[in-house]
């Protein structure tokens, strides 16, 4: 910017110096008249149209005076007693939860190949293993197979959504939408040449996607099966609510107001008091043609999370939390991951879609030093464990609410990745039609 290159001939930035006259332009260099138009068709840091899909902060959830007025909460600045007494907290609320999780590990014969191959290092065989449990997972639940389109959001280079395309070789007319908001060298995307698939590749915050503006969705109205690796924190909400958002009102009288807001005092009430009561609320989506054929997404780095793009913000009141709890487990939660000295943090492939800087999404604070005299680093470990689990526990309510049988399961050993938590969605009605069948 502003070299010679750019033709800098004026001391004014931002301006076009002519013979007796001078043109604003809309960038931090001075260009010649004659070169402006060439210049603006190439010059990166132009203004880009925007696209169709994108409405900036569609997805982004309500910001509250809470979130506002508060900053981010150090764990380090909390005495004994504090801690002691928000742990305390925490041990009664999901005393009421299942915390045992079902151990999903599965594979897939598409990576059977590549998973046995020696050049594959141990970096690479951990990827293909969390990636051959993904598609195993998706089998398992009947969601691969034709007709259909696969948004990967978080997508990095596309490896996911390469390996289950692979996986779904006999199957016709399959869409990939591959959701990344940086741009993204060495993409395995544009490598795909197999009839009867499409690769589209759309560069967005997924804060910004309306998903049901996309051409191919529009075009093609093909379900849709949302998968993601490790998507991290506010970026699965992000995710979560971009799906619903798009898809729940399809069916639905526009004219009507949004559930929370159509529900009388009395019955928010009754959610509040029995949030896992499917009986006790509308459901947004209807049994004829639900879009949303399922999810699977491995979720990681809840402190990485915000109260702002939260989904199960509903969840917490109900339990009685608040805001500034789920500020204080959020911090606590980096407790399941960081300072254990016996593992070790991949942290080369973290997609995100989010708002962070893609090079911090594992750099864990190691605010558990501080009470290392108090806390072994088993019981850290554990009390990271479980605020992670209550923050899933908002998105699996939030899903219920919305007509979706969802659950959280391992689908890898803490060996492979510490961040080894899958969660899926199947809509109530596609999951009775399956039973049926079996």
């Amino acid at each position: 910017m502003g070299s010679e290159g750019d033709g800098v001939e004026a001391p004014l930035p931002g301006r076009v110096k002519t013979s007796g006259k001078e043109f604003h332009v809309p960038l931090i260099q001075n260009i010649d008249e004659d070169k402006l138009e060439k210049h603006l068709k190439k010059c990166n840091s132009r203004e880009k149209p925007k696209p169709i899909y994108y409405c900036k902060g569609i997805n982004g959830g309500c910001e509250d005076a809470v979130e506002t007025a508060k900053q981010q909460v150090s764990i380090c600045t909390l005495s004994k007693e504090e801690l002691e007494k928000i742990i305390g907290k925490l041990l009664k609320t999901t005393s009421s939860l299942d915390s045992q999780l079902i151990d999903q590990t599965s594979t897939h014969r598409a990576l059977e190949k590549a998973l046995n191959d020696p050049k594959n290092g141990e970096h690479a065989f951990k990827h293909l293993k969390q990636k051959a449990s993904l598609a195993g997972n998706l089998e398992r639940l009947g969601l691969l197979g034709s007709n259909r389109c696969f948004v990967e959001f978080g997508a990095g280079r596309g490896k996911l959504s390469h390996w289950i395309d692979l996986a779904l070789q006999d199957a016709e007319n399959v869409h990939f939408l591959l959701v990344e908001r940086a741009t993204t060298r060495f993409k395995v995307d544009g490598k795909h040449r197999r009839q009867g698939s499409t690769f589209e590749r759309l560069q967005i915050d997924i804060e910004d996607l309306n998903l049901s503006n996309v051409p191919l969705l529009a075009r093609e109205n093909l379900p849709v099966v949302a998968i993601g690796k490790h998507l991290c924190g506010a970026a699965t909400d992000l995710a979560l609510r971009c799906l619903l958002r798009s898809y729940k009102t399809e069916n639905k009288d526009p004219d009507k107001e949004p559930l929370e807001k159509r529900l009388k005092s009395d019955e928010r009430e009754t959610i509040r008091a029995h949030p896992l009561n499917l009986s006790n609320c509308t459901l947004l989506n209807t049994p004829n043609g639900l879009p949303i054929h399922g999810v699977a997404i491995a979720v990681c780095c809840h402190h990485r999370c915000e109260w702002k793009h939260y989904v199960g913000k509903e969840f917490f009141f109900s339990q009685d939390l608040t805001a500034d709890d789920f500020k204080i487990f959020q911090r606590l939660s980096s407790w399941a991951t960081c300072g254990m000295k016996r593992h070790s943090i991949d942290t080369s492939e973290v997609e995100f879609g989010s708002t962070h800087p893609k090079v911090e999404e594992h750099s864990f604070e190691e605010e558990g030093s501080a009470y290392e005299g108090t806390m072994t680093a088993e019981e850290r470990e554990h009390v990271g464990r479980l605020c992670k689990h209550l923050i899933d526990q908002g998105r699996i309510w939030y899903l219920q609410q919305q007509g979706f049988d969802s659950a959280l399961q391992y689908y890898t050993s803490p060996s492979i990745s510490l961040e080894n938590v899958l969660l899926t969605a199947i809509p109530f009605q596609q999951l009775s039609s399956l039973r049926t069948l079996k």
